[in-house]
């Protein structure tokens, strides 16, 4: 199924892919980025599968950002969208909205947030945007811990949080952000410690960083990274964290924009694996849940949700038809253990990549859990993490028919992100296509 090179018509001008990218540039940001050297249009999915503008089929291996969470073209999600539409597309939270409700309550359940409340928004951005919001008004600060080589979306405030500079396009923020040690576990000044050091670590660093400040709101942070280059600490840091942030009354954001749904396999949510010191007490959410629609969200304690002292609504957060398809996404996923399947046919996925990395100078590590992959690519040379061998693996997956994400600090880890109900055999394919990717980067890089 390997995909043909965009074909041209008759005349030899470039097909409607080419047109429609000079028509991009003409009219959008230049700095709204576009992935591969000759971008495609996907027309139409099914399943794992998608489709591009010149007919050529590719395996997914990214879902739209970790947003495609189960499948492509799901009929119970189309029909939920497509039921709801005929009846009615939008009110606003200024009215009652039954499907807000059943997916608010679905979710508070699932949350493991005591006392829960939940506020719906249309982006991850957005939500965390909120959780921000709710944390500086409810501790009266607007100092903000993140991590390093954090990201948590693309507003004003996130952006000034994010600890990526590639993701960070000005200084300016409305909030003073402190960074903490602990994200990326095999690089930095304790990646050669094991794991039980490194947390004593990173925990020594944070006290002494609040030794040295006062009125700390909160700490926000991704249990893996997803920008980042899909890096995680050792399960149980944010737990011995939590203990030092309830001495001093600072909440916890959890980052679950990517993390959350069942992705990891091990887990429902990224916070599950440090769970030694109870729930967080924010739960950002947002991507895999609407499965391609616009849905977003916070999940937060009463007393942390209630402490706004101003009104607010929501004009399309909380949108009857984005509600309808996530709850209808949420049924499915459940229903068929796709959590389950991302542990089944995620762990062998990595297996085979990490054997195959083995023997291979560029890559330096292959890293994640369940159905959220990472490879960190190098130059055999030198071992300085490589963009451009980022860029040909990507590059050449394409030209084979798969689809894959890049990201880390410097932009030369390979994100994998497969919808949830991936196949055994599918995943075996992919690994395939990735192996002789990453074999043919190589001869690239050598030969360059």
């Amino acid at each position: 199924m390997t995909a043909q090179r965009a074909p041209r018509n008759g005349s030899g001008t470039p097909g409607p892919a080419a047109d429609l990218r000079s028509r991009h540039r003409a009219v959008l940001p230049d700095w709204l980025t576009l992935l591969y050297e000759r971008p495609i249009e996907l027309t139409h999915g099914e399943g794992r599968h998608v489709w591009d503008a010149d007919g050529n089929r590719y395996l997914d291996f990214f879902g739209g950002i970790l947003t495609t969470m189960t499948a492509h073209a799901l009929p119970e999600v189309t029909k939920a969208v497509a039921d709801q539409a005929g009846r009615i597309l939008h009110t606003s939270t200024l009215y009652l909205s039954r499907p807000m409700v059943d997916l608010a309550e679905r979710i508070a359940a699932l949350s493991g947030i005591p006392d829960a409340r939940v506020f719906f928004t249309t982006s991850g951005t957005e939500a965390n945007d909120t959780a921000l919001l709710l944390a500086t008004a409810y501790r009266g600060s607007n100092q903000i811990l993140a991590m390093r080589n954090s990201y948590h979306g693309r507003s004003f405030s996130t952006v000034g949080i994010t600890g990526n500079g590639a993701w960070s396009p000005t200084g300016l923020s409305p909030l003073q952000t402190l960074y903490v040690h602990g994200g990326v576990r095999t690089r930095g000044p304790y990646a050669g410690l094991s794991d039980a050091a490194y947390i004593d670590a990173c925990v020594a660093d944070l006290e002494d960083l609040l030794g040295q400040t006062a009125g700390v709101a909160a700490l926000i942070a991704e249990p893996v990274q997803g920008v980042g280059g899909f890096t995680s600490p050792p399960d149980g840091l944010y737990a011995a964290f939590r203990e030092v942030l309830d001495r001093h009354g600072i909440l916890w954001i959890s980052d679950e924009v990517q993390t959350g749904w069942g992705r990891t396999g091990d887990h429902f949510w990224g916070w599950q694996a440090h769970a030694g010191n109870g729930p967080p007490d924010l739960l950002t959410f947002a991507k895999g849940i609407g499965n391609g629609m616009s849905v977003g969200g916070v999940v937060a304690r009463a007393e942390v949700m209630n402490c706004l002292g101003a009104n607010s609504i929501s004009t399309f957060g909380g949108s009857p038809v984005t509600m309808a398809a996530a709850l209808a996404n949420l049924d499915h996923l459940l229903e068929h253990d796709l959590q389950g399947n991302a542990r089944r046919v995620g762990g062998p996925l990595i297996e085979r990549l990490r054997a195959a990395g083995a023997g291979l100078g560029i890559v330096r590590e292959v890293r994640g859990r369940g159905l959220m992959i990472g490879v960190e690519l190098v130059a055999p040379d030198t071992g300085e993490p490589s963009p451009r061998a980022a860029d040909l693996v990507v590059e050449a997956a394409r030209e084979r028919g798969l689809l894959i994400g890049k990201g880390g600090l410097a932009g030369a880890a390979l994100r994998i992100a497969p919808p949830l109900s991936l196949t055994a055999e599918e995943a075996a394919e992919g690994a395939e296509i990735l192996t002789e990717s990453l074999r043919a980067a190589e001869r690239g890089l050598s030969s360059a």
